[in-house]
């Protein structure tokens, strides 16, 4: 399913200026009972811990995560839908517009989470923050809490893939993909990179400088798939060609180049398994 939504909206993330005010700022001495008048949100990655809507606190499942651009774009992640929205930060207010979802069918407790989650993003919020956690609250009085996503490794973490970029297009990666061939890869220390793309698994060499992955050409298995297997295979594939450019914000990795191909993909929560499957 494809989201009417640009690239840079959903993905290339900016660090964000705070501007002096009568709040205190970041990491200044005792933030907890002050709400400062810039907020810095933007430009960071932040995992939701739980959303409270009319008095009933729900905890978020692993791998929720909301993000919000400068461009005036925030997108979320509450477990199964990938979820966009306009967004526009005025001090310490952050408005949230009407949100765009994919219509993905999701567990039964996530999606309880999720439809909470929305009901909470809409509308005019107080953004407070205390050290590295942010809470989201609105005039209704529910509440989203949130805590700043630290960088996961691109070195020995499996990557999920969720998001296939073409251009100005991003699309989501089937959700009815057999789980053993789920788009994921894995970084090693070696210089290598494995997983499977969707049908085969594959594995290639992937020399990383700075922000820089130069991928070698990738041998993989020949089996053959349905044609939604084959299509996103063929997408990633393309991605992991040549000279890219990556990004990581929180446990979110973009990989990407000037002709606009390349992946959106996450961490896989601790505990998951890290080798690739070769069925």
């Amino acid at each position: 399913m494809t989201l009417s939504v640009s690239v840079l909206a959903l993905l290339a993330l900016a660090a964000c200026g705070t501007e002096s005010g009568s709040g205190s700022g970041r990491g200044s001495g005792d933030v907890g009972d002050t709400v400062q008048s810039d907020v810095p949100v933007t430009g960071v990655a932040w995992s939701v811990d739980s959303v409270t809507v009319g008095g009933k606190r729900t905890e978020a499942p692993e791998g929720a995560r909301l993000e919000i651009d400068l461009s005036g774009r925030a997108t979320a992640h509450f477990g199964c839908n990938h979820i966009s929205v306009d967004a526009r930060v005025e001090g310490d207010r952050i408005t949230l517009g009407k949100p765009v979802t994919t219509q993905m069918a999701c567990d039964e407790d996530i999606e309880k989470f999720e439809k909470a989650a929305i009901d909470a993003m809409g509308g005019e919020h107080t953004a407070k923050l205390s050290g590295d956690r942010l809470t989201l609250t609105t005039e209704k009085g529910d509440t989203m809490a949130l805590s700043e996503e630290k960088p996961a490794d691109l070195v020995g973490t499996r990557w999920t893939v969720g998001t296939l970029l073409d251009g100005e297009t991003a699309t989501t990666v089937p959700a009815d993909l057999p789980k053993e061939r789920t788009p994921h890869l894995t970084f090693t220390e070696d210089g290598t990179v494995n997983g499977n793309a969707g049908c085969n698994s594959f594995s290639g060499k992937a020399t990383v400088e700075g922000s820089t992955i130069v991928f070698g050409p990738m041998a993989s298995t020949r089996k053959m798939c349905p044609e939604a297997e084959m299509g996103t295979e063929r997408a990633v594939l393309a991605a992991l060609k040549g000279t890219k450019t990556y990004t990581i914000k929180g446990g979110t990795l973009t990989v990407g180049a000037d002709d606009g191909r390349g992946i959106g993909a996450t961490a896989a929560p601790a505990g998951a398994q890290n080798s690739s499957e070769h069925s």
